[in-house]
């Protein structure tokens, strides 16, 4: 199993790298997109502002690898925090057009509706809307490390896997085919964390 981790400058790349080899899985930091091509598994962490992670993939070369892996070769893919907020169309956080490959827009946090603080920051419990690869329904309560101030709203419920609740409920886990995207931080949610990545891994493609 080749787990590529995409490195174009704005991920919480070595923790990432660390719960991969965890689970006892091999995984590579990539920051040449040349060297995914031959991938199994993809992962697109990120941190910081919407507009900078998509002029980061353009600048690096990433966007029309990825594309290739997507939709070409249907590697399974997955979108950490900012990584999967850029799976979408567009951020209020920015100006420049997401990747779009989820039909979704990510929104701030209402804070006019309902009095919580922001950035929505530790942990929280995760409910799986469905039945999916990633948090199969029946479980015990799983609990997951978020740090944001934007989530992403979906056009449809068929792309949201599982919900998280803060102020209101919103997606915590989407997804379209292969492509997978959490906005919590499964690199640093410890044991549920570490189950989730496994799942990942055991994704048939």
């Amino acid at each position: 199993m080749k787990v590529a981790i995409v490195d174009c400058g704005i991920g919480n790349i070595q923790s990432v790298k660390r719960m991969f080899e965890a689970i006892g899985s091999e995984a590579s930091v990539v920051s040449n997109p040349e060297d995914a091509e031959s991938c199994s598994r993809l992962v697109l962490p990120g941190v910081g502002a919407f507009d900078a992670g998509m002029s980061a993939l353009h600048e690096s070369g990433w966007y029309q690898l990825l594309n290739y892996l997507a939709f070409e070769r249907k590697v399974p893919l997955l979108g950490i925090c900012l990584g999967m907020q850029l799976l979408c169309r567009r951020s209020d956080e920015g100006v420049l057009p997401g990747l779009g490959w989820i039909d979704a827009d990510v929104l701030e946090f209402k804070r006019d509706v309902v009095d919580i603080k922001i950035p929505h920051m530790g942990w929280n419990l995760v409910r799986s809307t469905q039945e999916n690869e990633l948090l199969p329904s029946g479980l015990d309560a799983q609990r997951f490390y978020h740090v944001h101030k934007y989530h992403a709203v979906c056009d449809s419920n068929e792309s949201i896997l599982a919900v998280s609740h803060y102020g209101y409920d919103f997606p915590t886990i989407i997804r379209r085919d292969n492509i997978y995207g959490v906005q919590f931080h499964p690199e640093k949610s410890h044991k549920f964390g570490m189950n989730l990545l496994k799942r990942f891994l055991q994704i048939k493609c």
